[in-house]
């Protein structure tokens, strides 16, 4: 099964999120069939076949997340995001404003949720394959 190193490995190379497709497909490829990232400080559990899971380390202090959601400036900020105009850090940070608690990959349908703190799907986005 894969591991968070591998896994880091290929984060490493997104710059921004014109790079997320990229990095699904390797990670895809190293056997991961989903994963689910906090806003807060970033951790994220990884999920492979047959029950697998591993979870990585926070990687910033912990953000405060808003506990209105603003769905307009979130759906605005990703397009942006998509198109390369902001690193990972700046996004998670956007998202924390704009109170977006997590989002939940699935690489089987290649669709991203987002969720806010009440557990209220904000957003799907389909990843292009």
């Amino acid at each position: 099964m894969f591991t968070v190193e591998q896994v880091k490995s290929a984060h490493a190379k997104v710059k921004s999120g014109a790079d997320f497709p990229i990095y699904i497909r390797e990670i895809k490829q190293l056997g991961v069939t989903a994963f689910e990232t906090w806003v807060s400080d970033s951790h994220t559990t990884y999920f492979g076949k047959e029950g697998y899971q591993t979870q990585s380390r926070p990687m910033y202090d912990k953000l405060p997340i808003a506990s209105t959601t603003d769905k307009a400036r979130f759906s605005y900020e990703l397009k942006l995001h998509q198109q390369g105009h902001s690193d990972y850090h700046t996004f998670c940070k956007i998202c924390a404003e704009t109170g977006i608690e997590k989002w939940f990959v699935c690489l089987d349908t290649m669709t991203c949720t987002y969720y806010d703190t009440k557990e209220n799907e904000i957003e799907v986005e389909t990843i292009p394959g």
